[in-house]
């Protein structure tokens, strides 16, 4: 019997010393946005962590060391956005980047103000990291100050402009096309003007507009002595959805730590009805979704009937994900308000991927080297169609040009040319090539981070530069007054010189003159 109690007590202090308690937040209530923060959350509970998970989408979730914070005050507000995604189809790149900060803005108060955020904050709770979806939320950050604990960020789209300036990653405007642009990473002059000119616009918004009010939002809801600057200045880690079989080779540092295709989940198993839709489908099927932010069912009657009407011209069958009854459709065309994505692109008969162009669902494509037709609306959704087309798996037409014609071209074209699919399948290949599951190197940095308190030895010194240090600003303007003011000291040498030259000449000349008149 005291064997037995040792043994247990043994256990119990164990699992102490392993476990941490963590905060994970997720604030956007669309299911990508969600499952960004879940996956990982699912993963640490399942390592015996005692895991608080702060979301705004409800989850039955039910262990001894999981306890879910709802904040449903979200949802209304981002169910009224996303009506309207399709409207930025045809906006530039600065006009999604204002959208998105004042969507980050919005959805960031009306969190913060919540009857459960403010309960937690107000509660005695202590934890040991904060796990967080970035998403112009950086007032959110302060909680981990306000419970001394450590940073980390998760972001959906790899590094990009939403977290290089926080962990000094180096995006030069030459080879780093910004996230909101339509450029691969092979640019030419003008587009390298344009990409620089674009960067450094929006860096210009977010401080000067956009950062201050966060730092407000800050004081007002969580500490009115905290400085969001020296908040955003104690980050310990970003994990990054990115993967070089989909995003370019962009450089990091050790701070930032790649875990594309961590939200590959599939389970091999469809439902029994579209396990036998598929098999039956000798043609093949073409899997149609435009993600869980804009629905299908948003799209204007003119796009619904043109793709309506290039589906009756193929002899694949169609599985789309419509969030609404629809009538008369195609006798090849299946209609679902939720499907499994994963699983289905995963089923040997699928020979093509409609997308949005979202950062998962482009993973998913290429995991199961699916090739894609993408028809990008907002946000990174351009940039990572127009870098998949130059990557040789990818058409894309923009919503805007969607036409009958042009779609029944792009799914001919898809389907029948084998170059999409071998490229797609041989970045399937490098994909799957990594020495570890993402899930469990994603795992394993919070861990460190947890274990050396908050990892100081990952952080760049160069945040502790000013942005004109750190660019060499400073050194450069010395440099250039240096060189300014030698070659004027030079120029006036050099005129002084001529102009004595010049007397000289002349003086020799009124002696010849005088001489002449003389003899």
């Amino acid at each position: 019997m005291k064997l037995f109690t040792l043994t247990v007590l043994l256990c119990i202090l164990h699992q102490k010393i392993d476990s941490a308690n963590i905060l994970a937040i997720c604030l956007m209530p669309n299911y990508s946005h969600f499952n960004t923060i879940h996956k990982l959350v699912t993963a640490l509970v399942d390592r015996n962590h005692q895991v608080t998970f702060i979301n705004s989408r409800l989850d039955n979730t039910s262990t001894i060391n999981y306890t879910n914070i709802f904040v449903e005050d979200v949802i209304e507000f981002i169910s009224e956005i996303n009506k309207n995604l399709a409207d930025l189809a045809s906006a530039g790149p600065i006009r999604n980047a204002i959208h998105e900060f004042y969507l980050g803005l919005e959805l960031t108060e009306i969190a913060l103000k919540s009857q459960p955020i403010q309960k937690l904050l107000n509660s005695k709770e202590s934890f040991d990291a904060v796990v967080l979806e970035l998403f112009y939320n950086e007032a959110v950050i302060g909680f981990a100050n306000h419970f001394n604990a450590s940073a980390i960020l998760v972001s959906p789209l790899g590094s990009s402009f939403r977290s290089n300036y926080l962990f000094a990653n180096p995006a030069p405007a030459s080879y780093v096309p910004h996230k909101l642009s339509r450029f691969t990473k092979s640019m030419n002059f003008w587009q390298r003007l344009e990409n620089f000119l674009l960067t450094k616009i929006i860096e210009l918004l977010r401080e000067i507009i956009f950062t201050p009010k966060q730092a407000q939002l800050l004081k007002k809801y969580i500490n009115p002595e905290y400085n969001l600057e020296v908040v955003l200045n104690n980050i310990s880690l970003l994990l990054s959805n990115s993967h070089v079989s989909v995003h370019s080779a962009v450089p990091h540092v050790p701070s930032t730590v790649n875990i594309g295709s961590y939200l590959i989940n599939n389970s091999g198993k469809l439902p029994q009805d579209l396990q036998t839709y598929l098999d039956a489908s000798t043609d093949g099927v073409i899997l149609f979704s435009l993600g869980s932010n804009l629905e299908s069912k948003s799209l204007a009657p003119k796009e619904r009937d043109a793709i309506l009407n290039a589906f009756t011209k193929i002899k694949q069958n169609v599985i789309w994900k419509f969030e609404a009854d629809l009538s008369n459709i195609p006798k090849n065309v299946k209609i679902l308000k939720w499907l499994p994505q994963q699983d289905l692109l995963a089923h040997a008969n699928t020979k093509a991927f409609i997308t949005h162009g979202g950062a998962a669902s482009l993973f998913e494509a290429v995991y199961f080297g699916v090739p894609i037709i993408g028809i990008p609306v907002f946000g990174d959704q351009n940039h990572n169609i127009v870098n998949a087309v130059n990557d040789g798996y990818a058409i894309g037409i923009p919503l805007m040009d969607l036409k009958e014609e042009k779609l029944l071209w792009a799914i001919q074209e898809i389907v029948t040319n084998p170059k999409y699919r071998d490229n797609v399948q041989q970045r399937s290949r490098i994909m799957r090539d990594q020495p570890s599951t993402p899930v469990d190197s994603g795992i394993y940095w919070i861990e460190h981070v947890i274990r050396h308190k908050g990892a100081p030895h990952l952080r760049s010194t160069s945040l502790d530069l000013k942005w004109y240090h750190r660019e060499m600003i400073d050194i450069i303007t010395i440099l250039v007054t240096i060189v300014t003011v030698f070659l004027i000291i030079f120029f006036l040498l050099l005129k002084k010189m001529f102009t004595k030259c010049d007397n000289i000449s002349k003086k020799i000349k009124n002696c010849i003159v005088i001489n002449k008149k003389n003899n």
